[in-house]
């Protein structure tokens, strides 16, 4: 199991935490000096204040918290963060709101969930073919709806 290095920069910041002995995600949680106000199809920077030291050859990814999501509307706005090995600063979540009505996120309140994944870095290279497939060039939704 990988340590990651974490930096507080803020005494209020909490380490992030597992919620069960299964869990893949880590939840992140807010740094703020009252509720964030987060209106319909608005996009605000939360604050974790934390910065961490990812391993080389890892990446943390932010992902939405699913009840969060699910019964609020708020998720990242990108989607999936990528926190990368060499980068210090504070890790932060753009938090959108999908839902119809105000948000509000409250302080210590868990926003996301990191997920610290290894991956592969390629090598890009211009060819001119490339190999056959079944599938060929058929794109979005060339396999079927069910």
């Amino acid at each position: 199991m990988p340590k990651i290095a974490v930096k507080k920069l803020d005494e209020r910041a909490v380490l992030p935490t597992y919620g069960s002995e299964f869990s893949a995600g880590a939840d992140l949680y807010a740094v703020a000096d009252e509720d964030i106000v987060i209106q319909p199809g608005e996009t605000k920077l939360v604050h974790t204040g934390l910065a961490m030291e990812i391993p080389e050859g890892y990446a943390g990814l932010i992902y939405a918290r699913s009840g969060l999501a699910s019964k609020r509307g708020l998720a990242p706005a990108n989607k999936v963060g990528v926190v990368d090995a060499d980068y210090r600063g504070e890790v932060m979540v753009a938090l959108h709101n999908h839902s119809n009505t105000e948000q509000k996120v409250a302080p210590m309140e868990r926003i996301a969930q990191l997920v610290v994944a290894p991956f592969l870095k390629a090598t890009f290279e211009t060819v001119d073919e490339l190999s056959d497939t079944v599938r060929g060039e058929g794109g979005f939704g060339s396999t079927g709806t069910k």
